[in-house]
């Protein structure tokens, strides 16, 4: 069973964060608690999509691991890079697409935070803020891309760790990923309330089915998906 949590804000701190940069979130603590569960050692090789300012691949590189992070976002990357450069932590960060910068790499470890929150335009913002976090009608754009290519990005045995709105379909992130030959599960979930992007849609989210009049909590999934 996966485990249950109510979280009111996110967490604290102390990383640089360049304006437009996503901040650490309450999404940010639930995939770092599942990442604190896997065994990680000076081989494991891992990737960070979506990185922000780093934290999540500051703190697995400063367990030992050898850890990549990409980002759309230049003022994503120069923070992380930053970030890692006080820290003393090394840290390779990527600008681009995380499917074209790391052709033909594999990892052990695929860590996701992608942009997850349903959005009334169909496509993915090119430039703003909200990159980090607008996903088309569904919020499923970057979703569906992670777990179509979980396959070419893990070793064998490697694991896949996202996290992403329930409102996205927890059962549909599952099947994709059953569908490409891995082992999927919900470990862990997470309530937190609504912040500004939602309050703001809340109209459109509830035309579309996405929340109930007097919705005002979300909640978060953790799938935890390894290649066989």
């Amino acid at each position: 069973m996966p485990s249950t949590a109510v979280a009111k804000k996110a967490p604290p701190t102390r990383l640089l964060t360049l304006p437009g940069v996503y901040r650490p979130q309450a999404d940010t603590q639930l995939l770092a608690d599942a990442l604190a569960k896997e065994d990680l050692s000076p081989a494991t090789k891992i990737l960070e999509i979506g990185t922000g300012t780093g934290a999540l691949a500051l703190g697995a590189a400063a367990r030992g691991a050898r850890v990549t992070a990409v980002d759309v976002s230049w003022r994503a990357v120069v923070t992380a890079r930053l970030n890692a450069f006080t820290r003393r932590v090394p840290l390779r960060v990527l600008h681009g697409d995380f499917l074209e910068r790391t052709y033909g790499c594999s990892f052990d470890i695929v860590l996701a935070n992608p942009p997850y929150v349903p959005s009334p335009n169909h496509r993915l913002p090119s430039t703003g803020p909200q990159r980090a976090w607008d996903a088309g009608l569904d919020g499923r754009l970057v979703i569906d891309r992670i777990c179509a290519s979980a396959p070419s990005l893990l070793r064998p045995g490697g694991v896949l760790l996202l996290v992403h709105s329930a409102m996205c379909g927890a059962q549909s992130t599952l099947r994709l990923l059953d569908q490409a030959g891995l082992a999927a599960r919900v470990t862990a979930t997470a309530v937190i309330p609504w912040g500004p992007v939602l309050r703001s849609r809340r109209p459109w989210l509830q035309r579309q089915g996405f929340a109930g009049v007097e919705e005002e909590q979300e909640g978060l999934v953790i799938i935890r998906a390894q290649r066989l």
